[in-house]
């Protein structure tokens, strides 16, 4: 089998996120030129061939950091499972550990002041103040904020219909807040914009659906947003496994990145019910 053409039907798969297409293929072809010059094949690829791969990483000039280098194994053992089937994908743990951060997430004050400071009036004014609103109502993604369509909003339901990673799709409730900014949008601002049937929610100012650049041109990091959507759930007394589903993790141990604002509002709640508190 070709490494290079595996590679390419892998990348073409429709379940992969575009972001994830890109990302992977770097990743994946940096691996292939490996194979080339250790002169394997992707039938070959065992755990040793693995370690030695990820020796090459951590060392001399490469010296990729601990998350570089687990997201390249990552992307290997896709491409594995995809091309060679589940049973031969090495899973022995070869990365570095990486060390735990924490999520870096505005306070609601924050959050508030960062909404009113959107500046300007007219079309794309209204479309940014509804797209900074939806992004931190639902806790979507950049990707998955653009990606929505105008028949994914249900007003009546309150709800939005999202395509996250992976193609796994999930219903999140929408805000008070989030459906009069989108309501406003819809009414006054994207008709001026819209140029023909495109189905998008959010377009541009050439009437095409957005890319994911405009948000990070709105805010230097758009994901603190998503930070602030579990952050602010979980001190209101929401529990993990619920941020779990509208974050739309596929595990539970991607979310308990935020178990330390659990932990403090379990000592809250402790303190307040406890009679020897």
């Amino acid at each position: 089998m070709r490494t290079a053409a595996a590679i390419e039907r892998f990348l073409a798969s429709p379940q992969l996120a575009e972001s994830t297409r890109r990302a992977y293929g770097v990743d994946l072809r940096d691996f292939a030129s490996w194979l080339e010059r250790e002169r394997l094949s992707l039938e070959q690829v065992d755990t040793r061939a693995l370690a030695a791969y990820t020796a090459e990483l951590g060392r001399g000039r490469r010296g990729l950091a601990p998350g570089t280098i687990a997201r390249r194994l990552a992307a290997v053992r896709a491409l594995l499972r995809f091309a060679l089937g589940p049973a031969r994908v090495p899973e022995t743990a070869l990365a570095p550990r990486r060390r735990r951060r924490l999520p870096n997430a505005p306070r609601v004050e924050e959050v508030e002041e960062l909404l009113d400071a959107l500046p300007g009036e007219g079309p794309l004014a209204l479309r940014n103040r509804a797209l900074v609103e939806l992004v931190y109502s639902c806790g979507l993604r950049s990707a998955e904020a653009v990606a929505l369509d105008l028949a994914d909003v249900h007003f009546e339901r309150e709800t939005v219909h999202v395509r996250g990673k992976g193609g796994k799709e999930r219903l999140v409730p929408l805000g008070e807040e989030a459906a009069l900014q989108l309501a406003g949008w819809l009414r006054e601002g994207r008709p001026a914009l819209a140029r023909g049937a495109e189905e998008a929610l959010f377009l541009s100012a050439r009437g095409r659906r957005l890319d994911t650049s405009t948000l990070r041109r709105l805010l230097r990091n758009p994901h603190r947003l998503r930070h602030a959507y579990a952050t602010h759930l979980l001190e209101g007394g929401a529990d993990l496994r619920t941020i779990q589903e509208l974050l739309g993790h596929a595990s539970l141990s991607t979310t308990q990145i935020y178990s330390h604002v659990d932990a403090r509002r379990l000592r809250r709640v402790y303190d307040r019910a406890h009679p020897r508190s």
